[in-house]
């Protein structure tokens, strides 16, 4: 039986393609797993900031429009690039064992090894909202710029001098041989990752039971129950990847402890808070953690974002 699995085409989306391929050949004797790469939106637009292309599906529509029309069974997600709303038609059929979440710290060469010990004024590269926020929430004497390409571009430019230090996902660091890079990792409690970072999400065709019976292999509930408390955090607030907001789940026994923020740009205003609740009950965990947020003015920080955001300079390349 053949099979047709949609990827990007970076060297990590074809990591994450060759991953799932293995697990399910391996599980499925007789299947054998085709990869068909595309190129989204977020891939052909490589030198404009992601705040000012917009953030709904910019990784992801292509490959899940492919399902759509048949021309690929599956695709291959960082759950993190996955708006909360999918196209009609689309379901997260699987959500993997999830690796690391938190971020990492990629100092260049002769530079401090972790973002405390930066000197002021010194340039952080980085593509993301969140990571901005954060890091002038701590560090208001650093200059953010943004950096834009996959992780070997980005780890070129952090080699050619451009940046003092860079901040990636620790998932792709590791998943591409590039952890020894890494002096410091990032994470709770004072720092927060992007929603569903490190997990990856198999989308495919609502009512393909054939393609649904063959990734459920990958699902793992732990990863599962973790990331909807995330998602729905996020969708509550109506935001994107490309909006300052930050969640990490964590499971302990039969609850969700779920930690999530909202920030302004400059990292100023920071609304943090915490809910638990029953992991069967995730979703309503996230939903209240972001009721708690919005009653203490999430939802102004959010508009002065979202009006803002899009005419942010382009501040390297």
């Amino acid at each position: 039986m053949d099979i047709r699995l949609g990827t990007r085409g970076s060297p990590l989306a074809l990591w994450q393609a060759r991953h799932v391929r293995a697990r399910l050949e391996e599980a499925h004797p007789g299947v054998t797993v085709h990869i068909q790469t595309l190129h989204t939106t977020g891939d052909r637009i490589a030198d404009v900031p992601l705040s000012r292309i917009g953030d709904k599906g910019l990784f992801t529509k292509e490959l899940d429009n492919a399902i759509l029309d048949g021309h690929v069974d599956l695709a291959v997600h960082s759950l993190k690039d996955v708006p909360t709303r999918l196209l009609d038609g689309l379901v997260i059929a699987a959500i993997s064992e999830r690796e690391d979440p938190r971020d990492a710290y990629l100092p260049a060469t002769g530079r401090p090894g972790t973002l405390a010990e930066l000197p002021p004024g010194a340039r952080v590269g980085t593509s993301s909202l969140r990571r901005r926020a954060q890091i002038l929430h701590y560090r208001p004497d650093l200059l953010v710029e943004d950096l834009r390409g996959n992780l070997d571009t980005r780890l070129a430019r952090l080699l050619d001098g451009r940046y003092e230090a860079i901040i990636l996902a620790l998932a792709g660091v590791r998943r591409l041989g590039h952890e020894d890079r890494v002096t410091e990792p990032l994470g709770p409690p004072d720092w927060l990752s992007a929603v569903g970072q490190g997990a990856l999400a198999i989308t495919t065709r609502k009512g393909d039971a054939i393609t649904g019976d063959l990734v459920a292999i990958l699902e793992d509930p732990d990863a599962r129950d973790a990331t909807t408390a995330e998602r729905a955090f996020l969708a509550a607030l109506e935001g994107g990847c490309q909006i300052p907001i930050g969640a990490l789940a964590t499971l302990e026994g039969d609850d969700v402890l779920l930690d999530g923020f909202v920030a302004s740009l400059d990292g100023r205003s920071y609304i943090r808070g915490q809910a638990r609740g029953a992991r069967q009950k995730a979703a309503a965990v996230g939903r209240s953690l972001a009721e708690k947020l919005l009653k203490r003015g999430a939802g102004d920080v959010l508009r002065k974002v979202r009006e803002t955001a899009a005419d942010m300079p382009h501040t390297g390349t």
